[in-house]
């Protein structure tokens, strides 16, 4: 079980002196350790604590860092870490950088404005060059009405044409650029405009220049590569000072961040004018480790408590309360009520190799410390499932060679998770497409020399089958059952996680009503349904799958339980109900989800079959294939399709390669690229999805809550500076 439970954590109680503050502070920042929580402000005669002296400088810098970090762009990669600094400078040459930036900064915005400004300029003195007309000839007049925009001259003439204010007029147009030149009548102020009231027209506001449209644009775009000849100058020297100053600045912005953290730790700690008391979590091999290193810093001027190893049932392991003297002053060491997080962090204990699966289940939630971590189930079912439904030697490399670029090509932990998913998921999709003697849907035996015979028979097993031939139907009916046992088992172990879950913090009755009844339920019926009993009513599925005369290894003997082992099911269904029922009524209601959510699995045959199908398709249409006793051959040469066709054999499809043609060869491999690529990508979008699906409704559902607060010890993994 401890797979499935989180690492043990241990409450621990730090009480000392305040002159030992500082010492006590670096020591534990230094293991990097202890998971503080913060004081509540619930004892008499505490107070929360102050921040060092300092923090406030400290964290000034840190801002301006980070400022620094962003206006330059820098990331991890381009530090090499490892660098001493020299306290002393670090004020100075962050203060030297920053004016250095900013100025460079301030040019450039200033430049990229003057830049966006000259765009826009362009692009409205553009339809002025596409008309043609000088830009001093449409404005300055006193007698007539100019007015310069975009519609539709007939409309605008139209307008014109029957406006009062207007003696006369004339159109320039240049494709959708209208010119209006107009004559008022009498005392009549801006005519053309008030005529053109309802018509579709945009109107350009004309430029204040007399030179022609296109020597200005020129103007403009010479001004503007001038204005981008500045900017790439102003662009490389902070390439050069990111260049130079990287290491130190992400050093700094470390060293400071670290500072910072130091300085502000007290704020956690309940405090007396001469004592402080600080409480935390850490893992509770580790404790020795603390209170080891703490001895050897500060001797007897501190006392370091294991006040609790937090249990993963409903109690836990509290020690007793003390009065320790500090400076003439009483202080308390109970961690029960100094503090006001009670909750341990949650450390998940996956094994090595499974870790990269704790991404799919925080996708959901952290884990609470008290509850079973699915990670190492997750990893045990959701490789399985997925291989199993993609089962494709080929298909399964792919997998593998993604993962692996994903894992070991990004240094994002997120991505290097998936990664691993990906390349267990691939690995199972290989073993499953050597069970199934499969490559890109083809069986290589049949096609090729190297292979002489199907993959399994050369480790001494037949092959099994997708089912997605007419002769194959039944293997196809057989995976359906399969799902469901396999489902079955699935939600017992999800069922079987809550109740000792309940077992563990409401007894055994509660147990046994809320949990044990919907476990009854779940095989009582399941039992029932592969019995004789009634086996009229239901599908011969149910008792030909694992009958001896049934094919290949599913073929067990198996044509159904008893009628009287029926009968006990059945009873044992009512039973759970009964329990149930007296839990809760409400719940009666949902009582068929034990065959429902059993049902659900069979997703992963249809999964199964819909994948060989589409991989099946895009063969076809390739290589074309004849139907012989109930399965189907592919043609692969124009040969292999000349001798079908001379021999009266069925063929199902001609193919594009099979054509013998130019056209049909080209056509028919890039049919077999792209559509082998299709598959391989809605692989991931169904199989993928749909293991996720049972993995969260179906089987987390039964027993997962989460809602875990993450560890998260105060310290800091050095990346770019030494301690």
């Amino acid at each position: 079980m401890s797979v499935l439970r989180p690492e043990r954590m241990s409450k621990v109680s730090v009480t000392g002196s305040k002159r030992v503050l500082d010492t006590v502070i670096e020591t534990v920042h230094g293991l990097n350790l202890v998971h503080l929580d913060d004081y509540d402000e619930s004892w008499e005669g505490f107070e929360a604590g102050n921040s060092l002296e300092g923090a406030d400088e400290t964290a000034e810098q840190l801002v301006t860092v980070r400022s620094i970090e962003s206006i330059l762009g820098l990331e991890e990669v381009d530090a090499a870490g490892g660098i001493r600094l020299a306290d002393a400078d670090i004020a100075d040459r962050i203060d030297d950088i920053r004016s250095r930036v900013n100025e460079l900064d301030d040019e450039r915005n200033e430049l990229d404005g003057r830049i966006r400004e000259l765009d826009e300029e362009i692009e409205a003195v553009e339809p002025f060059a596409e008309l043609g007309i000088d830009l001093d000839l449409l404005s300055g007049y006193d007698s007539l009405d100019v007015v310069v925009g975009r519609g539709k001259a007939e409309a605008v003439d139209a307008k014109l044409a029957g406006a009062e204010g207007i003696d006369t007029y004339e159109l320039f147009v240049e494709g959708r650029t209208v010119a209006v030149f107009a004559a008022p009548a009498e005392d009549v102020d801006n005519p053309v405009a008030d005529a053109l009231v309802g018509v579709e027209f945009t109107t350009y506001e004309v430029p204040d220049s007399e030179k022609s449209p296109g020597a200005y644009i020129q103007e403009l775009e010479q001004e503007k590569r001038e204005l981008q000849s500045k900017l790439a100058t102003v662009e490389s020297r902070l390439e050069e000072t990111k260049i130079e100053e990287a290491d130190f600045i992400l050093a700094a912005e470390e060293a400071l961040t670290i500072e910072a953290q130091k300085k502000e730790a007290p704020l956690s700690f309940a405090t007396t004018k001469n004592a402080f008391v600080a409480e935390g979590w850490i893992p509770t091999k580790r404790f020795d480790e603390l209170e080891s290193a703490l001895n050897a810093a500060v001797g007897d001027s501190v006392l370091v408590e294991e006040l609790e190893i937090a249990s993963f049932g409903s109690d836990g392991s509290h020690a007793h309360t003390e009065h320790v003297e500090n400076g003439g002053e009483s202080v308390a060491t109970d961690g029960g009520h100094a503090t006001e997080a009670e909750t341990p962090p949650v450390v998940q204990n996956a094994p090595k190799g499974a870790r990269s699966f704790q991404l799919l289940t925080e996708a959901v939630s952290r884990p609470k410390y008290k509850e079973f971590d699915p990670t190492i189930l997750v990893f045990l079912t959701f490789p399985l499932m997925f291989g199993f439904m993609i089962g494709d030697v080929g298909y399964g490399l792919l997998y593998l060679a993604i993962g692996y670029f994903m894992y070991s090509n990004y240094e994002s932990a997120g991505i290097k998770s998936l990664g691993g998913v990906a390349m267990w998921a691939g690995g199972f999709t290989v073993l499953f497409g050597f069970l199934y003697d499969e490559v890109f849907g083809l069986h290589l035996h049949e096609y090729t020399s190297f292979v002489s015979q199907p993959l399994p028979e050369y480790v001494g097993l037949h092959y099994i089958h997708k089912g997605i031939f007419p002769a194959d139907i039944d293997w196809a009916i057989g995976w359906l059952v399969v799902s469901v046992l396999f489902g079955i088992v699935h939600l017992n172990i999800g069922y079987v996680l809550q109740f000792i879950e309940d077992l563990e913090f409401h007894g055994a009755k509660e147990a046994l009503l809320e949990t044990g009844s919907w476990l009854l339920m779940l095989n009582g019926l399941w039992v029932w349904v592969f019995s004789n009993h009634y086996r009229g009513t239901k599908p011969d599925l149910l008792f030909e799958t694992f009958a001896a005369d049934s094919v290949g290894p599913l073929a067990i003997g198996f044509t159904g339980f008893s009628e009287t082992i029926g009968l006990v099911g059945l009873g044992v269904f009512l039973v759970g109900l009964v329990l149930l029922a007296a839990a809760s009524l409400a719940e009666v209601l949902e009582f068929l989800n034990v065959l429902v959510n059993g049902l659900s699995y069979t997703r992963i045959a249809a999964v199964l079959l819909a994948k060989a199908g589409m991989a099946l398709t895009v063969n076809l249409l390739a290589f074309g294939a004849v139907l012989e006793d109930g399965k189907y051959h592919f043609l692969v040469t124009a040969d292999n399709l000349a001798a079908a066709q001379q021999g009266g054999q069925e063929v199902v499809f001609s193919g594009l390669i099979t054509s013998g043609s130019v056209g049909g060869l080209i056509g028919g491999i890039l049919v077999l690229v792209f559509g082998h690529i299709v598959v391989l990508l809605l692989g991931i979008t169904s199989a993928g999805l749909q293991a996720i699906r049972l993995e969260y409704v179906e089987f987390f559902g039964k027993f997962y809550d989460g809602g875990g607060d993450a560890y998260d010890p105060f310290g800091h993994e050095r990346k770019y500076t030494d301690g």
